[in-house]
């Protein structure tokens, strides 16, 4: 990410140091190695709080779901995070993001889940503004 960011002309430092940018491979919403719903949707909640208090309109985050997953590799709860992460932020529109779901890291059947949760795509750097596969 910090190469991407770099590479798109972003000062990182600056950013950095004055807290507009946040990059983090924190495990906090892990809960003994496992993912934990309540706990994620807590933190973005409280993050987005703090962003908008900070004066900022918003906040944007990026998680990999490989690491998101922790190792309890439970699609089941995957799913429901990412229906109510998607409700989350239809309702908070000072919170956006994108869930990285990375072909060769994860099953095939939890990229579907991804595919199905949110209302737009992202593919190679192609935005599919009308997600085909999205369930409400």
């Amino acid at each position: 990410m910090r190469c991407y960011l770099a590479a798109e002309g972003l000062d990182l430092p600056k950013q950095l140091q004055r807290g507009a940018l946040i990059l983090t491979s924190a495990t906090d919403h892990l809960v003994n190695g496992n993912f934990d719903v309540e706990r994620m949707l807590d933190m973005l909640r409280d993050a987005v709080g703090r962003a908008l208090a900070d004066g900022y309109s918003g906040l944007f985050a990026t998680g990999d779901m490989t690491w998101e997953f922790g190792s309890e590799r439970n699609l089941e709860k995957l799913l429901e995070y990412e229906r109510r992460l998607e409700e989350f932020m239809q309702a908070n529109p000072g919170l956006q993001g994108i869930c990285q779901y990375h072909r060769d890291t994860l099953p095939l059947h939890a990229i579907q889940c991804g595919m199905r949760s949110h209302k737009a795509l992202y593919i190679n750097d192609t935005l599919s503004r009308l997600n085909p596969h999205y369930e409400c």
